[in-house]
């Protein structure tokens, strides 16, 4: 009896194994990915980076109901890019009456990077405060020695509080300053558009500092690290250089596509050059993607046709030009290829928003291509 009672248990752990690792290692785009413990994945809008063997992968623990955040920012580790541990969350909410991430803010858009002079893992996300909505519009930063945290809450802010675009000479400036954004109560009109392209908002914030929503962050090649980020009542997109510790700003700055309502922001760069895929701004539906690309970081930045193509076949048909339901949040560097990281969204029940990954190719005209696949690209084919 107890030979067999022996045997059945081995039985069911080879199961359980064979199951957990089933489950993990066939991941399908258009479904639940399940993590090790056999919940799916509560990280969005985040981002993955690998250190010393392992992807961590960070994101914004969603609650069941309602948009606000109740946790904090998750964080999940693997080996191979298919198996994920909830390794639980990174950076908790406070507990503290009046605090910057008091539970109940809303914390999106998580991007960490690892500084290798410093060897800190560094946060930005895009902050809202408590039952303020979307008013406030800061960035936020926080810091770990560990990629897994727990990390430490630094600080939140508006951006460039008086600083003009290194790029804008005095005779834009004094155009800018001309404007006035309270004397514009119809949007979308030909004549606002340009008052918006001449740097209204802008001016309108300089004082108290640019507001900073859908994010990202960029190392490049010679570690310096750039945050990007949908400003100007998402309007315009904002690429501002990081301190050499990441935790600051150098103060300079440049305006990319003032008035283009662009956000989710995602960058990536091949051979030498710079590409920039951001979504429109439709709340949680999904919308069209846009694509920019520059020679320079800090551009002049072109705007071309989006480079996704066909329809997601097996997942409600979703078209190329609804970005086959989703919205960006990251582009994966692992070896030589590229990956773009999407959501997307389950507004009614957030946790169970699904997770996109999809291949980036390049055409003979060496433009980026993004197709439907229904599986996964795991670290073997990359």
């Amino acid at each position: 009896m107890k030979h067999h009672k022996t045997l059945l248990r081995l039985l069911v752990l080879f199961i359980t194994s064979c199951f957990a690792t089933a489950i993990c290692a066939q991941f399908k785009n258009g479904q639940l990915w399940l993590a090790t413990d056999g919940e799916h994945i509560n990280a969005h809008g985040g981002n993955i980076i690998f250190h010393e063997g392992t992807y961590y992968w960070y994101g914004e623990h969603r609650p069941y109901r309602g948009f606000t955040t109740e946790k904090g920012i998750a964080v999940y580790s693997s080996a191979d890019l298919q198996q994920w541990k909830n390794e639980g969350i990174a950076l908790s909410v406070s507990e503290e009456n009046g605090h910057d991430i008091e539970r109940g803010c809303i914390m999106e858009r998580p991007k960490v990077i690892y500084n290798k002079v410093t060897r800190k893992f560094v946060m930005l996300f895009h902050l809202e405060l408590k039952g303020r909505g979307y008013e406030a519009a800061r960035v936020a930063f926080a810091e770990s020695d560990s990629p897994t945290g727990p990390f430490r809450y630094l600080r939140s802010t508006r951006l460039h509080a008086g600083k003009w675009p290194f790029n804008m000479n005095q005779q834009q400036i004094a155009a800018a300053k001309n404007t006035d954004a309270s004397k514009w109560d119809k949007w979308w009109t030909p004549e606002w558009r340009k008052e918006v392209e001449k740097g209204m908002y802008l001016w309108r914030d300089m004082n108290s500092g640019q507001m900073s929503r859908d994010m990202t962050v960029y190392i490049d090649d010679d570690g310096r690290a750039y945050h990007l980020t949908s400003s100007q009542e998402n309007l315009t997109l904002l690429i501002s250089e990081l301190t050499n510790d990441y935790l600051d700003y150098t103060g300079r700055y440049v305006m990319v596509a003032p008035g283009g309502q662009n956000e989710a922001p995602c960058i990536f760069k091949h051979d030498g050059r710079y590409w920039l895929i951001c979504s429109g701004c439709t709340g949680w539906a999904p919308n069209e993607a846009r694509l920019f690309t520059a020679d320079n970081i800090w551009g002049p930045w072109h705007q071309l046709p989006s480079p996704f193509m066909g329809v997601a076949t097996g997942y409600h048909d979703m078209p190329a030009d609804k970005t086959f339901g989703a919205q960006g949040t990251y582009i994966m560097k692992t070896g030589k290829e590229f990956v773009f990281m999407a959501d997307i969204w389950n507004p009614r029940h957030l946790s169970q928003s699904l997770h996109l990954w999809l291949p980036i190719s390049f055409n003979e005209k060496e433009l980026p291509v993004i197709k439907w696949t229904d599986n996964v690209p795991n670290e073997a084919e990359l």
